[in-house]
């Protein structure tokens, strides 16, 4: 039985579909866009419609953006000789709010999985490899340091050392306010290992 007429249980429906959203979420989110005054329905939908028609790939790290290069990319501040290799644009956004990399960085828009079927050339390798072309001195590797971010960290250490550039790889270990008794040995091992001078 519907308990809604069939414009909200729609509404409701696509909401759901987003993903974090369940279908209570989704239920909230759809009476809070009814009881919207419909000048803000207007410019929410609008600036939707406007971001799926005009966001593209940067040029040169393969960000989201609305231009031909992203403002990071253009910025002649930031040490283009430095590249940070991210799985995806809200990792470049993580690193961004920490406002102390200065380099740039390469978006690769996933990882290597071969259980998801998912390979070196479903993922912006190739992209990265022509930048590697141009004067670059380090490509420090920020893949997540689950097993297809570390396949994929490998697999590009491999494709980059023959050139006779660094490659570094982002430490990991232990989070601020972490207990030590419920962190795992592999994070504990890199905590160990990624050891620095006090």
């Amino acid at each position: 039985m519907d308990y809604y007429s069939s414009q909200i249980s729609n509404l409701i429906e696509e909401l759901a579909r987003l993903p974090g959203i369940g279908s209570k979420t989704a239920q909230r989110l759809a009476f809070h866009i009814i009881n919207m005054p419909e000048e803000q329905v207007n410019k929410l939908s609008s600036a939707m419609v406007s971001a799926k028609k005009n966001i593209r790939y940067c040029k040169s790290c393969c960000t989201l953006t609305d231009g031909d290069i992203c403002p990071i990319c253009a910025s002649p501040k930031r040490n283009h000789k430095t590249i940070m290799v991210v799985e995806n644009t809200r990792d470049l956004a993580a690193y961004e709010k920490t406002g102390k990399y200065e380099g740039v960085y390469h978006v690769l828009h996933g990882a290597i999985s071969p259980m998801l079927g998912i390979g070196p050339a479903d993922i912006r390798l190739k992209e990265l490899l022509l930048r590697l072309q141009g004067e670059v001195d380090e490509v420090i590797i920020a893949t997540n340091s689950s097993l297809e971010g570390e396949a994929t960290a490998m697999y590009i250490s491999k494709l980059v050392k023959p050139a006779g550039i660094r490659v570094t790889r982002i430490a990991s270990g232990v989070p601020v306010g972490g207990d030590l008794e419920y962190i795992d040995e592999v994070t504990l091992l890199r905590a160990l290992d990624g050891r620095t001078e006090l």
